[in-house]
């Protein structure tokens, strides 16, 4: 059941998934335990046509991968929230308040270090939420940004395919937003990077003037013929104008933001499950009873015993 099908409810109602059966059905995923708080992606933008398609692609990739997690949307601002349903983070956490609902577990939508992390705190701690650490650096990062890269033609998509591509580069700037702090912590994701490539790959922020410059002149004069700028950005979290700025200005080519790629999805996922208590022993044992099969007799003449001889 969706949120619109219940008028004022300040989160989507659990809906349970049904499992799958047979043999070879792929493993369960872990349940979210009964009352558990609810997830709110805090997304570092108003509302709008560009941020909302991105958000709402990744909130159904997050409930693809685990069933029954309550999840909504909540934006930095009340700008531009103007369709049904549509909320600041601020206003989430105080309908679940009133609600008597428990305070939810708040994920920003960002890859590491932003300017909008400390109101996010502070709106947070106002009411006991949780707020989870940034999603990277990630090794689900690099491989997003690695696919990106693939997809504009930059970088081989499988390093274990030997044909050549004359547009690939032989350098990687990392491009970020959140000042010199975010590029510095982008580099872990920039290692991971590199050695899925085999190229050097440095780290830059897109709104620090003259870094991302700095660290294509750096990629030229180290020996890269053809440095590439790959976004290690979701969408909602920079200005559009930045990314297009830097590629022109540099005359460098640029892979797309990361958007809705699946693997940022799995990593909202698995953030908020991290940040959930450890399940008690009692529950663990409910878990396990109710996932053992019924032990029905086998065979249409199971149940048929044959006489005991004399």
């Amino acid at each position: 059941m969706s949120t619109a099908a219940i008028p004022g409810a300040p989160l989507p109602v659990r809906t349970p998934g049904s499992r799958a059966r047979g043999r070879h059905r792929r493993p369960e995923r872990p349940e979210i335990p009964s009352g558990s708080p609810a997830l709110v992606l805090a997304v570092p933008a108003t509302a709008g046509p560009e941020s909302r398609s991105v958000v709402e692609e990744l909130l159904s990739i997050v409930r693809s991968e685990q069933n029954g997690v309550q999840a909504a949307v909540g934006y930095l601002s009340g700008e531009g929230t103007e369709a049904e349903g549509e909320r600041t983070v601020a206003e989430l956490l105080a309908s679940a308040a009133e609600s008597g609902m428990p305070a939810p577990v708040v994920v920003p939508l960002v890859p590491g270090a932003h300017d909008f992390l400390t109101e996010l705190h502070a709106a947070a701690a106002e009411y006991g939420a949780t707020v989870t650490d940034a999603l990277g650096p990630h090794p689900l990062l690099a491989e997003a940004v690695h696919v990106r890269l693939s997809e504009a033609g930059l970088a081989r998509a499988d390093r274990a395919r030997l044909f050549a591509i004359a547009t690939a580069a032989d350098g990687v700037v990392l491009t970020v937003v959140g000042g010199e702090e975010a590029a510095a912590a982008a580099g872990i994701t920039g290692v991971l990077l590199a050695a899925r490539l085999a190229v050097p790959v440095v780290a830059a922020a897109l709104d620090v003037p003259g870094s991302v410059a700095g660290a294509v002149n750096h990629l030229r004069e180290t020996g890269s013929q053809r440095p590439a700028l790959a976004p290690l950005v979701i969408g909602p979290e920079a200005d559009s104008e930045l990314l297009a700025t830097a590629a022109e200005e540099t005359g460098c080519p640029s892979a797309a933001p990361l958007g809705a790629y699946p693997t940022v999805g799995q990593l909202i996922a698995s953030t908020y499950l991290a940040s959930l208590p450890a399940p008690t022993a009692e529950a663990l044992a409910e878990a396990a009873a109710a996932s053992e099969p019924s032990q029905a007799p086998r065979g249409a003449h199971a149940a048929v015993q044959a006489p005991v001889e004399g």
